[in-house]
């Protein structure tokens, strides 16, 4: 598949997900993507059982180069700064200062690249009085009011992936791309700021429309009561999940479905807004009923019946199903070290061909002498 962003460099002193995810982004559209990480230890996500290669870390670096290089040294920040002159894009999520306390600020790159499209992702923002916080995907779920929206209401915990992370991650590889293609007509960098709480806020935008709109404070039973989601457990313990939304032929198939056609003369249910009133006495109905059938069978009739479900796959499911399987969104590659590296391969499709083409995460420093011998050569020519 063509790289779009082929002869784009990105350089990125990125941490953890935030950073890694935006330059994972820019790394799958093509860009040659440098990761700069400190040497011997490398990105902190590298740490696992005393390794240095963690799928936390293989999540969000695949595709890209690394070089060991540590800017408080003369020589490495030398090194670092020939990598910035012939960089189009930089990422950093540090704390607000830090960068400039590194040597790293956007005024010390500008310097030797005066179009460098600068990045800088950060949790609460460059100014403000929450600027200096520490923040990770939870806090920032927390401060945009979405945590409230996945916690469950009695018992509360923390649940789910890192969602703030990689959505910030998202953002700020969509900023930098609008960066460039304004830079392709006008020559100007731009500086980028971005904040996990900035990113969520707008990620839960749903959430603030129906305040500001009708003053409803959206929970976690919301949007599944009103858009009239369910999940069941099946007879062998596997898991259907169906969403009815508002079409009166979604219901009625799912009634033809579980032969339960009286259900549509009981006022209870007879109607979409009575439905929505009464969904926990649909799931006390339901709920005995996909106890008696396996999920395969459930998922026949439903099918049959133009019920809109799915299984509710674990991951050692997911991507095994048929129509996962004719996308090819699982990806396999050789692997220097571990004979195969399997992943997901980025969600879009150029032209009707999507792109099978990757590289596994690197190895911390792997690419470092060849990058110092890409700059020489740079230099002398």
């Amino acid at each position: 598949m063509v790289k779009l962003l082929k002869g784009i460099r990105v350089v990125e002193l990125g941490t953890y997900i935030t950073g890694p995810a935006a330059g994972m982004h820019l790394a799958d559209l093509g860009a040659d993507v440098i990761k700069v990480e400190r040497p011997e230890t490398g990105d902190p996500f590298r740490a696992f059982k005393g390794g240095l290669y963690s799928p936390h870390f293989q999540t969000y670096n695949r595709n890209k180069r690394s070089i060991a290089l540590d800017t408080k040294d003369a020589g490495d920040l030398a090194v670092f700064m020939d990598l910035i002159a012939g960089a189009d894009v930089f990422i950093q999520n540090f704390r607000p200062g830090v960068a400039e306390k590194l040597g790293v600020g956007e005024g010390d790159l500008r310097k030797v690249a005066p179009g460098l499209i600068y990045c800088a992702i950060s949790g609460f923002g460059q100014t403000g009085p929450s600027r200096d916080r520490p923040a990770f995907d939870t806090v920032a779920q927390a401060a945009s009011g979405y945590l409230r929206l996945l916690t469950p209401p009695t018992n509360p915990r923390v649940i789910g992936p890192a969602i703030a992370d990689a959505v910030t991650g998202q953002y700020a590889a969509l900023a930098c791309l609008a960066a460039l293609l304004e830079r392709k007509e006008t020559g100007k960098g731009r500086r980028i700021d971005i904040s996990m709480l900035e990113a969520m806020a707008h990620f839960n935008l749903d959430s603030f429309t129906h305040y500001y709109s009708e003053g409803e404070i959206m929970g976690p039973l919301s949007r599944p009561v009103v858009s009239q989601s369910y999940t069941f457990e099946c007879a062998d313990g596997k898991w259907v999940a169906i969403h009815m939304s508002s079409p009166r032929k979604f219901w009625t198939g799912l009634l033809d479905a579980t032969g339960q056609p009286q259900l549509d003369d009981d006022p209870r249910f007879g109607e979409r807004l009575e439905r929505i009133r009464h969904q926990d006495d649909l799931i006390e109905i339901f709920t005995p009923v996909f106890r008696t059938k396996t999920r395969d069978e459930w998922c026949a009739l439903l099918l049959e019946n133009e019920v809109p479900h799915s299984p509710a796959y674990d991951a050692d499911e997911a991507l095994e199903d048929p129509q996962a399987q004719h996308l090819k969104i699982k990806v396999t590659v050789p692997h220097s070290e571990m004979g195969t590296y399997t992943t997901v391969r980025a969600p879009y499709a150029f032209d009707g061909v999507p792109d099978l083409d990757l590289v596994p995460p690197p190895y911390l420093d792997e690419h470092g002498a060849a990058i110092r011998a890409e700059l020489t050569d740079r230099k002398a020519g």
